[in-house]
């Protein structure tokens, strides 16, 4: 007979055969050596912790304090500047909510609004199709790293060169561009000069200027779908277009939402190509927002109402991508 205990109870148990009787204690799982090694396993790595906490505070201190310094504290100034009358040379001063009032009844603001909206919607239409036509391109026609690279180029030119190249080459009169157009059709077209022209051309440098890097995420999203389903739908009679439109499109829409998004919020915050080229003109046709603020802080060294300005266009940025983020439903996945 063997004699178990359990808490405080003793329970007889038949003893296996060849075994002889004994009496046997046995302790407690809740009281066993396991359960004292892992809370001693718990304690060392605890103080392990503790002991790591002052090196991992030292080694992420330049990051936060480059945070601090470049973001944190420019923002919080930036809001406190929105709520005040500043002209550089005398010291803030606080008007509450009058230059809110004043920014809904100005009319260049709305105005500035409108074109840089109408340049977004060029940038991200044309921008992300152009931008996924190549992708597919370059997963099912070639896969060279060579070509990648060439056309991850124009991201790796800085804004400015950018645009003093396409500047060059859409000159009325030595342009490029405008030579092969008159020898085709006779005339030549004022791509910067013109008002109907001018937010075209520039959201063509922009969408020249980031369609390799975009094009290249996207790149990385379809080689995430499974070759099978491809050949699912071949067997199924499915052509390449069928299948782009009705397959690729659909897997793609987290990568497609995030570049839509990427793609929004530079254009909103388009400015230097619209410095180098037209500097907002002519006759306001190209004023983006950007150029607007910029004009008002550093022309007119109203650095308060710029502010302001920032703020609205900081509160609908986050506006818009939350939207697109919640309507296109970014988080989810048909391959999931």
């Amino acid at each position: 007979m063997v004699v178990t205990s359990q808490g405080n109870h003793a329970t007889s148990v038949k003893p296996r055969s060849g075994e002889p009787g004994a009496v046997a204690a046995t302790t407690s799982p809740s009281k066993g050596p396991g359960r004292k090694a892992r809370r001693t396993a718990v304690t060392r790595s605890a103080a392990a912790r503790r002991r790591d906490l002052p090196i991992a505070l030292l080694l992420i201190l330049p990051a936060v304090i480059g945070f601090a310094t470049f973001y944190a504290y420019p923002t919080l100034r930036g809001i406190y500047l929105s709520f005040t009358e500043f002209h550089v040379l005398s010291p803030p001063k606080w008007v509450g909510l009058a230059n809110f009032r004043e920014l809904f009844g100005d009319d260049v603001f709305w105005h500035s609004l409108l074109v840089t909206g109408y340049f977004v919607l060029l940038s991200v239409v044309f921008g992300t199709l152009i931008s996924l036509v190549t992708a597919v391109v370059l997963d099912r026609v070639t896969r060279s790293s060579a070509l990648r690279g060439v056309i991850l180029l124009p991201f790796l030119i800085s804004n400015v060169i950018a645009a003093l190249v396409w500047q060059w080459m859409l000159d009325p009169t030595l342009g490029i561009v405008n030579i092969a157009l008159k020898h085709l059709t006779g005339h030549s077209i004022l791509f910067f000069g013109s008002g109907g022209w001018a937010i075209p051309s520039l959201a063509a440098i922009s969408v020249w200027k980031w369609m390799g890097y975009y094009a290249l995420l996207i790149f990385a999203g379809l080689q995430t779908i499974p070759p099978t389903i491809y050949e699912a739908g071949r067997v199924d009679g499915a052509s390449e277009i069928q299948m782009f439109r009705r397959l690729t499109v659909p897997l793609l829409r987290p990568i497609l939402v995030m570049v839509v998004v990427l793609t929004v919020i530079n254009s909103f915050q388009v400015f230097d190509i619209v410095q180098v080229t037209t500097e907002g003109g002519p006759a306001n046709a190209s004023n983006v927002l950007q150029m607007y603020i910029y004009r008002k802080a550093f022309r007119q060294f109203d650095f308060g109402y710029a502010a302001t300005m920032s703020l609205a266009l900081f509160a609908l940025l986050i506006a818009v991508t939350f939207t697109q983020l919640r309507l296109a439903r970014a988080n989810e996945s048909d391959l999931s």
